[in-house]
Order: structure tokens, then C-alpha cells, then sequence
């Protein structure tokens, strides 16, 4: 779970404080675990100061807070405040930036090239996929992997994200789809050809930022019909 740290102080040496942040950035390269940091300071008192530190995790930010360049920043710090720091910590219990990240990271990861890569971080065990061209939905992330397989086999592809959306813990997508038939698809024997398809997608993701459900709207026939599938039909 994304933890996020509170570190409230009073200065009059903020450009002192500021150099001494650069140092520490320095100092833990490589080492430090925080993953985005914003300093506000206070629109009515300019001596009033918050850092927002955001970590992966409660374990990464005290392995941060464990490193030996931590504890010395630290008393530096104290000692160029007018009161002790306050310190408060935060599980994130919601993200709509989380959520937008890791819906793009799914349209990336699912078409990499060579071994689907594991999925674990993107998609939740109990995930839940509705898709109007399949006859029931698609129920856990085994059963997501299987159908994800499917299109990978007959094609190389990527989605180019046109349009993102998103609003509490949904995220809605406008997508591109291009890709080459390389195999079988739905019984299309390799056309070889070079196909588009248009379509978005509104995915729901838990507090963790995985994804646990997702609906589906893509011009299939379209995709079909470039493929030459409604030829053979015609015929």
C-alpha cells in the first residue's frame, strides 16, 4: 500500500533547508526509496513549511528513514528549525494519479513483445472483465492471462492511449489499437495483414492501485472486416 509521510516544520532558513535537501537527495542515490516529494509552504505564514513524501510502502519509507545519511540530514535539520518537526504518517487509501499510472502500465505490459510478463502488479487475483464480444465474462487474473494470450498469439500490436480519464476509482481510456496478424485468430488463419482498431475501456482499481474490473467497447466487426473475415461471408 502507497504510504505517504507529513513533515511539518517552522524555518527562517529556508534556503539553507533547501540546500541541505539537495544533499540528501545526493548523499542517498541509489539508496533512498521515496518516490516523489512536494514542499508547500504555508500562503499565510512564511516561516511554515510541509514536505509530502510519498513511498511505495510503510517498509520502504522506514528503510529510508533507517539509511545512516537519513539520521544525519535529520539533526541537521532540526537545528535549522525554529520548533521540533511534527511528523505524520499516511496509508493512501486512494489515488486517482495511481490509478491512471497503472491502467497506461497495463496497455504497455500486455503488449511487450516475446513472454507476457507477469501480471500480478497490474491485475488483482478476482479480477473481473466484462467484453460484449464474449459470451460470459471473463472472472480472475488467470483466466485475464489466457484471454490476453489469445491476442497475442495471432498478433503483434500496440495501443497508443489517446484519451485518459479518471474520476474516483475509475479510469476511463480512449485507445488506438494497431497491430500485424502473425496466427490464428478466432479461427482466421495469418493474413499477414496490418490492421487498426478504435475502442476505450473503463477500468475500476482497489485502493492498491491494481486493476479489478474492466468493461470493454472496440469496433470488432471493423477489425473483422479488415482482416477479410466478411469476404469469406459474402462468398
Amino acid at each position: 500500500m502507497t504510504f505517504v509521510q507529513l513533515i511539518d516544520c517552522r524555518t527562517s532558513r529556508f534556503d539553507d533547508m533547501n540546500r541541505l535537501m539537495d544533499t540528501w537527495v545526493e548523499q542517498t542515490r541509489g539508496k533512498r526509496t521515496a518516490t516523489h516529494a512536494v514542499v508547500g509552504k504555508d500562503h499565510s505564514d512564511g516561516s511554515h513549511f510541509i514536505e509530502i513524501v510519498e513511498f511505495p510502502s510503510y517498509e520502504e519509507a522506514m528503510r529510508n528513514s533507517n539509511l545512516p545519511e537519513t539520521d544525519k540530514i535529520f539533526r541537521e535539520m532540526v537545528a535549522l528549525c525554529e520548533e521540533m518537526p511534527t511528523f505524520t504518517d499516511l496509508d493512501v487509501v486512494r489515488d486517482d494519479r495511481l490509478y491512471a499510472a497503472s491502467v497506461r502500465r497495463f496497455f504497455e505490459t500486455v503488449a511487450v513483445k516475446g513472454e507476457l510478463p507477469p501480471l500480478d502488479d497490474l491485475i488483482a487475483e478476482n479480477y473481473h472483465d466484462h467484453d460484449p464480444a464474449n459470451e460470459q465474462d471473463t472472472m480472475g487474473m488467470d483466466a485475464m492471462r489466457r484471454e490476453i494470450g489469445m491476442w497475442r498469439a495471432g498478433f503483434d500490436f500496440v495501443f497508443d492511449v489517446e484519451d485518459q480519464i479518471a474520476d474516483g476509482d475509475r479510469v476511463c481510456t480512449r485507445w488506438t489499437w494497431r497491430g500485424t496478424q502473425h496466427g490464428e485468430f478466432m479461427g482466421l488463419p495469418d493474413t499477414g495483414r496490418s490492421v487498426v482498431m478504435t475502442g476505450s475501456t473503463i477500468f475500476r482499481c482497489d485502493e492498491d492501485g491494481k486493476i479489478v474490473e474492466g468493461w470493454w467497447q472496440y469496433d470488432r466487426l471493423g477489425l473483422m472486416a479488415q482482416l477479410g473475415a466478411l469476404d469469406q461471408l459474402e462468398q
